[in-house]
């Protein structure tokens, strides 16, 4: 280290950067678990030790530890089980020491089945840290080439966590074990290596230190270091000598410039990542880590290899790409923008997230009722066999600008597609019903159990005896869901469905302790609910393609072309230009030439170049079937029958129905909750409040001329109230309800009543006016600070 402090103050050395891949490892989610259990289980051991101090010092002499009194002692010491089940349920780490972390939230993510990509991406993503998310700088967020094969270029959010949140390469992995090491010395000096406490073959300035794990072993004169490098390398790779196949090997050659320091670096320890690639001596496979790569030279295709220089290959040319990446159908044809929105939509998509529905009760579920598998699919689509588990339908598409309810990415579905199917999906939720909740009992016996009585005929056909729903009965707001009888007073109650969507029951499951010995106080009933697209829900391709379905057209208005079809789906022509997504057309052809010819067609990045065009190719398949070699037709209009002038662009797309659905997200209020201290309506869907309207809103009214409507959405829609105020001193506060003496008032004059100025002392002034009820609290917060508010009322 003060070698190598001396090379970097005489400019022999440079800075290493921490945020470079090269220099890192992952914290493993195992590897955090362990200190964390490390830590709780010394601090129980220390709680028990202090309980048998102070035992023994009280009882002196006489103490005698027996079993039954250790059983008792360990029962008084901290629990453990609790901080571990809180870490993994909120990621919220409670710790004195810190072990060691830049942060103390956000250690663990649910890994919800929506569907299988966002399943699977969640085991493969690394996040950098919540620390660096507050950082202003940009250079930790730097996609370096030294990551080139470990982390995916593509896979990373288009927002705030952009360059934190990376995901594995689909080729990466992360050693998980420790292989043994302690014999490696003894073949390093076998191969040339000098111990550092033997005698030094040369001068130490013509030496490379070598170093295990970062302990120093000994060094290697400069002309023997590369031999032995290669000798090593080839025990690694033939698995001689028991050399670890996780070994990294790094080479640091002295320069005539400033770079690295030199020396031969050995690395063996967990938590690093390795990847496959070929090496050319031997030609096997062989697991090179993110330090030792920077000095191997390695090509992607044999055509780019050099003879005598050249060592490595990879193994594929999309080797650098996550799983997510390899399912993008030619995704060398996309604008590198598109790819990447397409690595977070396809974790968004309604697909098949398993098969087990009846076991599981997770709060939400979508599913796709009729998928299909792609015409056009990559070789890693097979691979990881997402036909098990399919995300989309093949959908005919017409490029073309029709009927104008296509502008800004929406796109017209056709109406008799959907009601054969197309698209159509479900979602599934659970709902948890916990009688000791509702009693507000902890114990183990409740004053509240299922069932209902013989006398609640409006139960009938809805809730069976024993209190629980019958299957498939379906529910609106406010049918009851179950109902359980109180014990002490004998009374049924009801539970009734809350939500303004219609459901099904589907499943209804006993809830128990893990042992089954628990009484029957928790059910769960899980609900189907039909989602079948209307206009507004989110569709896309596999290209970035994304748009909202506008108009459900009938088919008999639906351009058609010669043969009589009716495109499924009507894409703008708008979106191509900016977007760039040639990887659709080529789909698109691809998509035509697949089904006109029963087969599925290779859509592998990188597979076409110039030399020999996917266009050229999948044209001239069209053109053998008869279709034109462009992949355009000729349409007629669906309202009079003329021949379109232009040629439309129709094939078949793989389509995708996202999560993002109206019936989730519209919010409608014409009256409902209020706040209790402005009397204006309150906000969020869940609670049937109102939508903001700000400053920009209002803004947009004044330009659009219709600067009445301010008054109907802030004023009286919103807290109108009545107030009475004095015209003369012109004070909200000081009318004041006057009381009559009831002896002294008439019968017919005891219901009108009379309010009066208690500053001017006269009720002649008092008027009533419309002021917003925010107004008045503000007029009685002013007033508390002793600043009177005056209104000129005319």
């Amino acid at each position: 280290m003060t070698r190598k402090l001396f090379a970097l103050a005489k400019g022999e050395c440079a800075i290493e950067n921490p945020d470079n891949p090269m220099n890192q490892e992952v914290l493993l989610g195992g590897h955090l678990y362990l200190m964390v259990l490390k830590e709780k289980l010394e601090s129980w051991l220390n709680t028990i030790k202090m309980i048998l101090n102070r035992k023994i010092k009280s009882s002196g002499q006489s103490f005698e530890l027996t079993r039954t009194l250790m059983l008792q002692y360990i029962s008084l010491g901290k629990d453990i089980s609790r901080p571990m089940e809180y870490l993994l349920a909120t990621g919220n780490l409670v710790s004195r020491s810190g072990i060691g972390l830049m942060q103390f939230s956000g250690l663990t993510i649910v890994a919800d089945k929506l569907n299988f990509f966002r399943y699977l991406s969640h085991f493969h993503s690394i996040h950098r840290g919540s620390f660096f998310a507050e950082m202003r700088t940009t250079a930790v967020r730097k996609l370096l080439p030294e990551a080139w094969g470990f982390l995916c270029p593509v896979h990373t959010p288009d927002g705030a966590p952009c360059g934190l949140l990376n995901h594995i390469s689909a080729m990466c992995e992360i050693v998980t074990f420790q292989p043994p090491v302690a014999h490696l010395p003894r073949i390093l000096v076998s191969l040339g290596m000098s111990p550092y406490d033997g005698p030094s073959p040369c001068s130490l300035k013509d030496s490379y230190p070598v170093l295990l794990d970062g302990k120093f072993v000994g060094w290697v004169p400069h002309v023997f270091a590369a031999k032995l490098v290669d000798k090593l390398r080839y025990m690694k790779v033939m698995q001689k000598e028991k050399v670890p196949s996780t070994l990294e090997i790094a080479f640091v050659e002295a320069t005539t410039k400033a770079s690295q320091y030199p020396g031969i670096y050995l690395f063996s320890t967990p938590a690093r990542m390795l990847r496959p690639v070929v090496n050319l001596t031997t030609n096997t496979i062989e697991l090179i880590g993110t330090f030792e790569q920077v000095y191997l030279n390695i090509c992607v295709v044999p055509e780019e290899a050099y003879e005598g220089i050249t060592t490595h290959q990879e193994l594929r040319e999309t080797s650098m790409l996550s799983v997510l990446a390899n399912m993008i159908p030619f995704s060398d044809f996309n604008q590198s923008p598109r790819n990447m929105y397409q690595c977070q939509m396809g974790k968004q998509t309604m697909g098949t997230p398993c098969y087990t529905y009846q076991y599981r009760s997770d709060n939400k579920m979508y599913c796709i009722q009729t998928p299909q598998s792609p015409l056009v699919r990559p070789v890693m689509y097979d691979f990881y066999h997402i036909d098990d588990y399919p995300l989309g339908t093949n959908a005919i598409v017409a490029v073309i600008s029709y009927t104008g309810y296509d502008m800004e990415d929406a796109m017209i579905l056709n109406k008799a597609s959907l009601e054969r199917g197309f698209k159509n999906g479900s979602v599934y939720k659970s709902e948890f019903i916990n009688l000791r909740e509702l009693a507000g009992d902890r114990g183990v016996q409740s004053s509240y159990s299922f069932g209902r009585k013989l006398t609640d005929k409006h139960l009938d056909g809805i809730i069976d005896m024993d209190g629980l729903p019958f299957i498939g009965t379906k529910l609106t707001y406010g049918t009851p869901m179950c109902s359980y009888i109180n014990k002490v007073t004998g009374e049924t109650r009801v539970e009734k469905y809350k939500s303004t969507e219609s459901a099904y029951v589907l499943y209804v499951k006993l809830c128990a302790n893990d042992t089954g010995s628990d009484v029957l106080q928790k059910i769960c009933i899980t609900l189907w609910i039909p989602r079948n697209p209307i206009i507004g829900d989110k569709f896309a391709s596999r290209h970035g393609q994304k748009g909202v379905c506008s108009q459900q057209w009938p088919a008999e208005n639906m351009p058609f072309t010669e043969s009589g079809m009716t495109p499924d789906i009507v894409f703008n022509p708008h979106g191509f230009p900016s977007r760039m997504t040639i990887g659709m057309m080529i789909e698109s052809m691809a998509g035509k030439a697949a089904a006109v010819h029963g087969l599925a067609f290779d859509a592998t990045p990188f597979k076409f170049n110039e030399k020999k065009p996917a266009a050229e190719y999948f044209g001239e398949l069209l053109q053998s079937a008869g279709y034109n070699y462009y992949g355009t037709e000729r349409m007629y209009s669906g309202v009079d029958g003329r021949e379109l002038e232009a040629d439309i662009f129709f094939g078949v797309v793989y389509y995708q129905r996202l999560r993002h659905m109206v019936a989730d997200k519209f919010q409608v209020r014409t009256t409902g909750p209020i706040d209790i201290l402005t009397h204006q309506p309150v906000k969020g869907r869940k609670r049937a409040g109102g939508i903001r309207f700000g400053e920009m809103e209002r803004d947009s009214l004044l330009a659009h001329g219709t600067s009445f409507l301010l008054q109907d959405r802030l004023f009286n829609c919103s807290d109108k109230s009545l107030a009475f105020v004095c015209t003369r001193c012109g004070s909200l506060l000081s009318p004041m309800f006057e009381k009559p003496a009831k002896d002294n008032m008439p019968a017919s004059q005891e219901l009108v009543r009379s309010w009066m100025c208690a500053t001017c002392e006269t009720s002649e002034n008092i008027q009533l006016i419309t002021v917003p009820y925010v107004f008045r609290y503000l007029v009685v917060e002013l007033a508390a600070m002793n600043i009177k508010i005056q209104l000129d009322v005319m």
